[in-house]
């Protein structure tokens, strides 16, 4: 059974704003009824490789709007600085930042792709985390980010990565999110996590930072479990943001 579809595109050229666009409308004429659920790169002011970035963006965020159920936003300037502060890269290849936009990715629809505790499809994802149509645009995470260096001693536990996940530094668009408000939030968890443990560590996360969420939406953290970690890991998490 066909859940959606699923497009990797840039909207800062000609091809993955236009193309892309033009073949996300396409797809929405001919299958109404299933979702799409799209991997934007947003243009940013630091990052900027050609003038008309801010015209093709502008012009394919209007597209996203009317015909994209899921926007996962990602920019280059957070990618380049992940790599550079977190991961202690000195020179990043375009190789290391797919690497991380490919981690979150696979956070993403791990519950498509294994069984779960707490599955959430993509239908599932869009019903918890989108209060209006038109406000779909997610920034996205991923924990736990070390530099090669320090992986081997770093114990990776739900209380760190919980923390990670919610730090600005780890977010990959170049926004702060504590210039504005959550209106809804998902962690998704892989590897050996109690569920408890899982609700304790988000319950403290609303309490204490109960000014960076909506108060018209109670318990607007959703949480999915699998209990298969991502390669070279025992457990990571992915963070999904409405903001």
């Amino acid at each position: 059974c066909l859940q959606g579809f699923q497009i990797t595109h840039s909207l800062g050229g000609g091809t993955g704003a236009g193309m892309g666009t033009l073949l996300i409308s396409k797809i929405r004429e001919e299958f109404p009824d299933r979702m799409m659920a799209t991997f934007s790169v947003v243009p940013s002011p630091k990052v900027s490789d050609t003038v008309v970035e801010p015209y093709n963006a502008t012009l394919s965020v209007h597209q996203l709007v009317e015909n994209s159920d899921e926007t996962f936003c990602i920019d280059n300037e957070a990618l380049y600085d992940i790599c550079m502060r977190t991961l202690k890269l000195s020179s990043p290849s375009y190789g290391d930042l797919n690497h991380l936009v490919s981690a979150v990715m696979s956070g993403v629809t791990t519950c498509l792709r294994f069984p779960g505790q707490l599955n959430s499809d993509l239908r599932k994802l869009a019903v918890n985390m989108v209060p209006f149509p038109r406000l779909h645009f997610f920034m996205v995470g991923f924990a736990p980010l070390t530099s090669r260096g320090a992986h081997s001693f770093r114990a990776v536990s739900v209380p760190e990565l919980t923390q990670q996940m919610f730090d600005p530094k780890n977010m990959m668009a170049a926004s702060d999110f504590r210039n504005g408000r959550y209106l809804t939030c998902c962690a998704i968890f892989r590897g050996k996590v109690a569920m408890k443990e899982v609700e304790d560590q988000m319950r403290n996360v609303q309490n204490k930072n109960a000014t960076y969420f909506v108060e018209w939406i109670p318990n607007n953290i959703q949480t999915a479990l699998c209990a298969i970690p991502p390669r070279g890991l025992k457990m990571s998490s992915t963070f999904i943001g409405n903001s």
